[in-house]
């Protein structure tokens, strides 16, 4: 691993966003939450991020999903969507009052 890797910088990059789809927010409940995350990112990576991000909180399993990109059509105009990973996070403890979607 790089130093460009290990800094505190790296690890504010690492989680873009959270998703918030009505599948992820009925994970909420079991303390599962979903983020977009950078393709490179390790499940180490995203932990510490997470860990990070939200302090006084526990990651305790991070399950990673890459998404392909797929062909789009728009008359006859063919493009692709970007690709991209995301990371589904089990956290241990209070859950996280920000992404509950009250």
């Amino acid at each position: 691993m790089s130093t460009l890797r290990q800094g505190q910088e790296y690890l504010y990059q690492v989680i873009k966003r959270p998703l918030v789809t009505e599948k992820s927010s009925s994970q909420t409940a079991l303390g599962k939450y979903t983020f977009e995350v950078l393709k490179d990112a390790t499940k180490i990576d995203i932990q510490k991020a997470i860990e990070l991000l939200f302090p006084g909180r526990k990651v305790k399993e991070v399950r990673t999903i890459y998404m392909p990109s797929k062909e789009k059509r728009r008359g006859k105009k063919i493009g692709r969507t970007q690709s991209g990973k995301k990371a589904i996070v089990t956290i241990e403890g209070e859950p996280i009052e920000e992404l509950l979607g009250a």
